[in-house]
């Protein structure tokens, strides 16, 4: 008598979501307004509007940028609003923040492309592992977006997941 192997996995009826396939491509730089203040810790209308006036900001073409300060330091609300009215335009995305901030903003608008009701009452699993750096904002905020909707949410591979959420109808 042969032996039948039964794909259990292709039965399961799970649906695995690659978040890879909504990877925001393009290139990101942090704008740093340390690096133009006096002594690292003063900000200079005239020196900062003149930097900003000379400044290339045709570098940032079709770019994600984020701006901000890593020192410790005040920096009036007007100066990231002007660094964000220079690059309006210019940039893909402009966020106040840093790198981190920026990646969480870039991955909530391209999850928000996602027709999430498609997958009304099914059971996901949001594949981990792969080739682009998919970061924890990413996986955060696909989990807030299917877990009104899904019957369950795992992580990983099909054969092999953790359990994340599970509704409870």
């Amino acid at each position: 008598m042969e032996e039948v192997f039964v794909n259990k996995v292709a039965n399961s009826g799970l649906i695995t979501l690659n978040l890879e396939d909504h990877f925001p491509v393009g290139e990101r730089k942090f704008i740093d307004i340390k690096d133009v203040l006096f002594m690292g810790m003063v900000l200079k209308e005239k020196d900062f509007r003149d930097w900003v006036k000379n400044h290339d900001w045709q570098q940032y073409q079709d770019q994600f940028v984020a701006i901000g300060c890593s020192a410790d330091a005040i920096v009036p609300t007007w100066a990231y609003m002007l660094l964000t009215s220079k690059l309006s335009g210019i940039a893909k995305q402009v966020v106040f923040g840093d790198l981190q901030a920026l990646e969480a903003v870039l991955w909530r608008d391209a999850l928000s492309e996602i027709n999430v009701e498609s997958y009304r009452n099914e059971k996901m699993v949001i594949k981990g592992c792969g080739n682009l750096p998919v970061t924890a904002a990413a996986y955060s905020e696909i989990t807030r977006l299917l877990t009104p909707i899904a019957k369950s949410i795992m992580y990983g591979e099909p054969c092999s997941t953790v359990p994340v959420y599970k509704s409870k109808s």
